[in-house]
Formats: structure tokens, C-alpha cells, sequence
């Protein structure tokens, strides 16, 4: 038990995620991680340009954030969320309802679960279950954007994109509209189709990220809840990946003015280094609950939910992010992304060059979408040239952590330069 190679051991007996074991990649051997970079068993050192599926914000091993976790796990380590409550849980969530608030939204009750996921689970059964609070049973279908991605539990799947990664699900998923994401006529039309049926609309701020780094115009956010309140819709952001920052404002929907009921955060709310996520909700949703009837409470809970440790790493990671120095270097790093996606948009091997904040994307010409055979290919290319990059099928990207650097900058674009020479075509 435990000899051998770490790979051989790994292929003996782990399923990865959005993995095909049988077309035999082998899983690259991590031991060690500081800043912006990885160390792999073989020694080389890699640069982790998407921040470890987006989660990283102030890079790997932050001494602040490792400190504080340790002396949460020194002193009170978990205990049951239901019924009990702690100071790091209190903390974070003012620290959350406040920054809503900070950003003109209406948010102010905070729901604590595990992932990005779970996040938008929790936000869809609240909304559901405010409508049937208040009387009102029929609101039982979501408007989503197409393109999307949510998570991959059973309603965030049916709030994703129909022909995306759970197709294959479909048929045993709750019934949700779709929209184009940025078409505010469909969405005027479907609700006057579809009158008081309902519950709310689901969007991904600006960025559909696993999508495949879609943006579109903060005009249509801004025209969606004006239709969503008229027709008594709630709207919900999926800040899950957009939010803390990655759009160079605190969420992306700062970007449009609006005021969303519910907020679904994860992935950099500990800075990357545990697993926590936040549903944040107005307070008249919070009200529609409250009765002395326990059957109108939202039954939802998760054993970790208002993990204090997780909750000590969220302090940690949102006091670094407030830092001017954190701030300085978002702005730096939002504005080295625009000069390096302005020069990919000159290549031809490219095609819709775009970027947001610390978010860069180009779309590689070739086969698109997320199957594509170049999606591989290149996660190779870009190892051999020391930079992690995992493609959304043809759509080359960069979301950093936000302590590279101006020289990792470039060895990033500069790595994603020589994709598009080697894989892209003008044609």
C-alpha cells in the first residue's frame, strides 16, 4: 500500500473529474505550490495561469491565509450550523451582505454552503419556495441564458446550457426557458408568453466562463430586471466565478447598476485554499420564510455549511483583496490583459480576442466547442512551455491569481501567442 508512483497509484483507483480515463491522459504529479506557480514531482515548475479551475485569487500558499486557517483549526475546528453559530460565520457575512450593499445591491441575509454548485441550488429553491411562501404555486419554471453553466448538481445542470456537458440529463431535469444570452426582446417575449409562470432568471453577469468566456453587454442585465420586475421574476447572479474581482469590480454586476435578490458566491471567496460558498438574498425573500410554521423554513443544509475554518480563510482572502496593494495589482493586471488581448486580436490565427478585467480569451480557429480535439493538444503545448492553460475546447484563456507578475503576464500571452502560430488558421 502507497509504493510505487504517485500516477500508477493514482490510475489504480481515482475518477477525476470531466475526465476521460479511457482515452489514458495521465494525471500530472503536484507536490508543492507558491504564488503563482506549481511544482511537480519531476521538479519542473509550472505557472498556473487559470488560478486551479479559478479558485486561486492571491496565489497558492498565502501566508496570511495559511495562518489564519491554522489558528480557526487551533480553536474551534466545525461545529453543526444549524441551531449554533460562531464568529468567523458572522464575520464573513457581514464582510458579503456588505459589499452587496457597498455595490447598490439589495442582498442581506447570507446562506452558507459547499460549492459554486450548491450555491445556485440554494438560490433556486429560495426563489421557488418565495413564490409558494407568498401563495403564488405556479411559478415553476427559470429562465436561464443559453451558453450557460451553473454547476453540475441536478438544477444547476437545468439551468446549464441544453446541448452542453448534461444533455445527456436532460430528460430528468425540472422544465427551464432559455434565452440568447443579451437578447432582451426574447426575454420580454417569453414572459408575456409564459405569464406569471416564472420564478426567477439565472445569468452569469457578463462572463459566461466554462461556457466558453462568452461576454456580452452590460445593457441587456439592465434591461432583464426591469422585465424580471415588472412580471414579479426574481434575478439571480452567479457571481461564482465572475465575483471578487475577476472583472476588475468587486462583482460583475456592479458593471450594469443593478440590483439582483439573490447572489450565488464560491470558488475565491477563501482565496482558493478550502471549499465554501455564500447565497446571499434580499431581505424580503428572508421574510417570505419566517412564520411560525416550520414547514416554511428552507429545508437546505450542509454538514460543512459555516465551516469556521473555511470562514477564518474568507476574512483572510477578502482583507488582502481590499489591501491597495491587491487593488493595484488588479488594475495592473487588467490593463496588461487589454494591451496583450489587443495584440491577439491582430493574429490571424485567432478570432474574437476579448477581455474583462483579469479575464483574457481568444478563440483558437479550428473545430470549436468544448469537445474538440484541440482542447488536449494544446494543454500540452502549453505545459512543454512551462504555463498551465486548460482550454474550453477551441477558446484559449487566462484568469491568473492576482500575484503574477508583469514578466508571468507575458510568459502567459506570449505561451498563448504561440498556440494560436502553431494550432490556429487564418482560414
Amino acid at each position: 500500500m502507497g509504493g510505487g508512483r504517485l500516477s500508477d497509484r493514482d490510475a489504480r483507483i481515482l475518477w477525476h473529474p470531466y475526465t476521460q480515463h479511457g482515452l489514458g491522459a495521465v494525471p500530472i504529479p503536484v507536490v508543492g505550490a507558491s504564488g503563482a506557480h506549481l511544482r511537480l514531482a519531476d521538479g519542473r515548475t509550472i505557472l498556473d495561469a487559470i488560478s486551479s479551475w479559478w479558485v486561486i485569487l492571491h496565489g497558492h500558499c498565502h501566508p496570511d491565509i495559511a495562518a489564519a486557517v491554522a489558528d480557526q483549526a487551533a480553536r474551534l475546528d466545525q461545529v453543526i450550523f444549524a441551531g449554533h453559530t460562531h464568529e468567523p460565520a458572522v464575520r464573513l457575512a457581514e464582510i458579503l451582505a456588505g459589499a452587496a450593499q457597498d455595490a447598490s445591491a439589495a442582498p442581506s441575509r447570507v446562506f452558507y454552503s459547499d460549492d459554486g454548485s450548491t450555491a445556485v441550488e440554494v438560490a433556486l429553491k429560495m426563489a421557488y419556495q418565495f413564490h409558494v411562501n407568498r401563495g403564488v404555486a405556479t411559478r415553476r419554471r427559470f429562465i436561464a441564458l443559453q451558453g450557460a453553466y451553473h454547476g453540475d448538481t441536478l438544477g444547476a445542470m437545468a439551468v446549464g446550457e441544453p446541448d452542453g456537458f448534461h444533455r445527456i440529463f436532460r430528460p430528468i431535469l425540472p422544465p427551464v426557458d432559455f434565452i440568447p444570452p443579451g437578447d432582451a426582446a426574447a426575454l420580454d417575449l417569453l414572459l408575456s408568453r409564459r405569464p406569471g409562470q416564472h420564478a426567477a432568471l439565472i445569468v452569469e453577469p457578463l462572463v459566461q466562463g466554462a461556457g466558453g468566456m462568452r461576454f456580452y453587454a452590460p445593457e441587456f442585465l439592465r434591461e432583464a430586471e426591469s422585465l424580471c420586475r415588472a412580471a414579479g421574476v426574481l434575478l439571480i447572479c452567479d457571481e461564482v466565478f465572475t465575483g471578487f474581482y475577476r472583472t476588475g469590480r468587486c462583482f460583475a454586476f456592479e458593471h450594469a447598476g443593478i440590483r439582483p435578490d439573490l447572489v450565488c458566491l464560491s470558488k475565491g471567496l477563501t482565496g482558493g485554499i478550502l471549499p465554501l460558498a455564500a447565497t446571499l438574498a434580499t431581505e424580503e425573500i428572508f421574510a417570505a420564510f419566517l412564520s411560525d410554521d416550520r414547514t416554511r423554513a428552507l429545508m437546505h443544509g450542509h454538514s460543512f455549511a459555516g465551516n469556521p475554518i473555511g470562514c477564518a480563510a474568507g476574512i483572510a482572502s477578502w482583507e488582502i483583496l481590499q489591501s491597495p496593494e491587491c487593488q493595484d495589482r488588479i488594475r495592473a493586471i487588467g490593463e496588461h490583459t487589454a494591451r496583450r488581448i489587443e495584440r491577439l486580436a491582430e493574429h490571424p490565427g485567432g478570432r474574437a480576442a476579448r477581455s474583462l478585467g483579469t479575464i483574457g480569451a481568444v478563440d483558437i480557429s479550428g473545430p470549436p466547442g468544448y469537445f474538440s480535439s484541440l482542447g488536449p493538444r494544446v494543454l500540452e503545448a502549453a505545459l512543454r512551455r512551462g504555463v498551465l492553460l486548460r482550454p474550453l475546447g477551441n477558446v484559449l484563456y487566462a484568469v491568473p491569481p492576482y500575484c503574477v507578475t508583469p514578466a508571468d503576464l507575458d510568459a502567459i500571452y506570449d505561451t498563448m501567442e504561440e498556440i494560436l502560430d502553431t494550432f490556429g488558421s487564418a482560414g
